[in-house]
């Protein structure tokens, strides 16, 4: 494996949207949501473990879930966790990675890559990564991995890329948020528009550089911290100065400043799991297109419904059409797939009738 390679694992999120499961205290990155033996995070860490040295993979979380972290990947020490002590965006974290990272390895290119993502053909990962490396090793310039989009999706922020060019990277013309239908529809049509699925790719020599040059205040604050990092002296480093950064996105900091970032099309299929319908659609179906997760089902008149329960539960289901339903110990859900994007706000009602503890 080639030493220079790091990987940053962002596994901070909670993932609100596929409560019950996904709870503050046990986010969705640490179940196993496909019911494929392995939780999230243990898939993309052995992603990323093909060819990324396992000592060289860094996992980027909040304190809270230290112990989660070691408990489902024993292969990391503790000295590859990074804590963050208060929740502060991406950008902050991955300036406190990469300056570890740099100060380990300063030839390191690292990958930053969601936790949560669902990747089937690995081998095409590894070889889009890879290219990127080499065009970070010998330019300075920043890359990332889009997603070809196969429908308008309105969830998704995009990424539009110069047209003209036969080169596999291509160079980004803008970063361009959330859709609405009309506009994503349009982007479809103009054929250079990528899905943003936040996976980037850089040399630490560009990144901290792109940070002194747009982001010199955040880029002092976590500089200052310099000589501690890596040593016994940096936990008490970064509770005292974490929280006095800036809360701002990587893209907004760097991604949108910078005029030296290139996409790579993606080669591979891809899912961000960021609702229970997605994972619905990346589930097999039964004939009348009902996914199921560890449950024994008996259904009659059911079509088009996502079902998970604990491992071998019976779920007997009759009448229902297009319905998330998922059982979890003390917490029942059962609701319209059409309302996936509301669990949040149910989740907000039920945290404030009975009490954190579900939440």
């Amino acid at each position: 494996m080639n030493k220079n390679y790091y990987a940053v694992l962002m596994a901070g999120g909670v993932g609100s949207r596929f409560w019950p499961v996904s709870t503050t205290a046990n986010p969705k990155q640490f179940h196993d949501m496909l019911g494929t033996g392995k939780t999230l995070i243990q898939k993309t860490f052995d992603r990323l473990n093909r060819f990324i040295p396992t000592e060289n993979i860094l996992i980027l979380t909040n304190e809270r879930y230290n112990d989660l972290v070691l408990e489902q990947l024993p292969k990391v020490k503790q000295e590859q966790v990074v804590l963050e002590p208060a929740m502060r965006n991406t950008a902050p974290c991955i300036l406190y990675a990469s300056l570890k990272i740099q100060k380990m390895n300063p030839n390191a290119v690292m990958i930053v890559a969601p936790s949560d993502h669902w990747i089937e053909d690995e081998a095409a990962f590894e070889k889009d990564v890879i290219a990127c490396f080499d065009k970070c090793e010998k330019e300075n310039v920043l890359c990332t991995l889009g997603i070809q989009p196969t429908f308008p999706n309105t969830g998704f922020g995009y990424i539009e890329f110069e047209k003209g060019s036969d080169a596999k990277l291509k160079k980004v013309s803008q970063f361009r948020e959330k859709p609405d239908y009309e506009t994503a529809k349009e982007f479809l049509a103009q054929g250079n528009f990528l899905w943003n699925a936040g996976i980037f790719m850089w040399s630490v020599e560009t990144i901290v550089g792109a940070f002194k040059a747009y982001q010199p205040s955040q880029y002092e604050l976590f500089g200052g911290g310099i000589s501690c990092y890596n040593t016994m002296e940096e936990t008490a480093f970064i509770k005292e100065n974490y929280a006095k950064a800036d809360n701002i996105s990587i893209d907004y900091a760097i991604l949108e400043q910078s005029k030296s970032i290139y996409t790579l099309p993606a080669t591979f299929d891809w899912n961000d799991l960021g609702t229970w319908g997605a994972l619905y659609d990346k589930l097999d179906k039964d004939p009348s297109d009902n996914a199921v997760v560890n449950a024994q089902v008996v259904l009659e008149n059911a079509k088009g419904n996502m079902i998970r329960s604990p491992k071998g539960k019976i779920v007997v289901v009759d009448g229902l059409e297009d319905y998330i339903i998922v059982d979890k110990e003390d917490v029942l859900l059962i609701y319209p797939k059409s309302k996936q994007q509301d669990i949040k706000k149910v989740l907000g009602v039920v945290k404030e009738k009975f009490g954190e503890q579900f939440a």
